[in-house]
């Protein structure tokens, strides 16, 4: 499985956005780091990066052969900004339009390459900037995908989205794959993720909880600076009180007096006791944001002390690269 997503990148996130989108179609999730540590007793487990400073894509697909698709996985196109809402004081959400009668084409657990244009170089060739985002709306939705995106102060793409009317266009293509998802592949999944880093997690938590047939258990354990700050909460509220097979734990840097969640850094003792142990039964996504990198990757390299303590190998090591911005 590593294999074959690292061949491939050399070849190369309905119920919280309702009011944000009157009279539209219900929508299901934007930059990230996705990280997956699977723990296999006894035998050999996996970890994938994916950064933004790739330019990546994956194999040429034969669509002939299935639904019609939006997104074409070697080459630039131009998607419509149909309408914008603001998330939080730093987010928001962008969604872009296509032909009604087709899928966007995104695979759980996959994302898109987004470009925008960035001055002249020497030889006044246009520069771009590219970023890689998650969807939040349904893979299964027609004529559209949402964008959930923080505007970062230094960010060139977040800024360049910040500035785009409806009417505007972006350039797109995808997907790329993170993880290759199917139905009860594993007993429990634990997931970590920091600010927008919750877009993937939720692709992932969405395709479990909407099929009856995968009775995966999924904890999720999920940081932000402060309540005000916690995305899709209303939505995650919502999904946890109606699968028991989802459970969530909050945790952030600034708590309120009336704050009833975690407090803190994600710490060992909330993994411990948070997210499953190792097993062959067993797999940890993590994912974050930029301003949660340093406490992920500390966070990571605790799972790594503890999976070697345990005898496990990890059969593909890569470090962090840069986040989306």
């Amino acid at each position: 499985m590593a294999a074959t997503f690292f061949r491939r990148l050399s070849k190369a996130t309905p119920a919280t956005f309702n009011n944000a989108f009157r009279g539209q179609p219900k929508s299901g999730f934007a930059g990230f780091r996705f990280t997956t540590i699977a723990a296999v007793a006894g035998g050999i487990s996996t970890y994938y990066c994916f950064s933004d400073s790739n330019l990546v894509h994956l194999d040429q697909v034969n669509e002939e052969t299935g639904p019609k698709v939006a997104l074409k996985s070697d080459k630039w196109l131009e998607f419509k900004l149909q309408d914008t809402a603001r998330v939080s004081h730093n987010t928001h959400l962008f969604r872009f339009s296509f032909d009604p009668s087709a899928k966007l084409g995104l695979d759980v657990a996959s994302c898109i390459l987004t470009r925008a244009p960035l001055g002249q170089d020497a030889e006044g060739k246009t520069k771009y900037v590219i970023r890689p985002y998650t969807p939040i709306s349904d893979p299964d939705a027609q004529g559209y995908f949402d964008l959930l995106i923080k505007v970062y102060p230094e960010g060139k793409m977040s800024q360049h989205f910040a500035s785009l009317k409806p009417g505007d266009v972006v350039e797109v293509k995808g997907p790329i794959e993170k993880l290759r998802y199917s139905p009860n592949m594993k007993k429990h999944i634990g997931m970590i993720a920091g600010g927008t880093g919750i877009t993937p997690m939720l692709q992932v938590i969405e395709a479990i909880l909407k099929n009856p047939d995968d009775k995966t258990q999924v904890s999720l354990l999920y940081a932000n600076v402060s309540p005000d700050d916690i995305l899709l909460k209303q939505k995650l509220d919502i999904l946890a009180a109606s699968h028991p097979n989802l459970k969530v734990l909050y945790t952030v840097d600034n708590p309120t007096k009336t704050w009833k969640g975690g407090a803190g850094f994600i710490s060992k003792d909330m993994v411990t006791k948070c997210l499953p142990g190792p097993a062959e039964d067993t797999l940890i996504l993590s994912s974050s944001c930029a301003g949660h990198s340093e406490t992920m990757l500390k966070t990571k390299l605790w799972l790594w002390k503890m999976a070697i303590i345990l005898r496990f190998h990890f059969a593909s090591l890569k470090h962090p690269l840069k986040q989306s911005t």
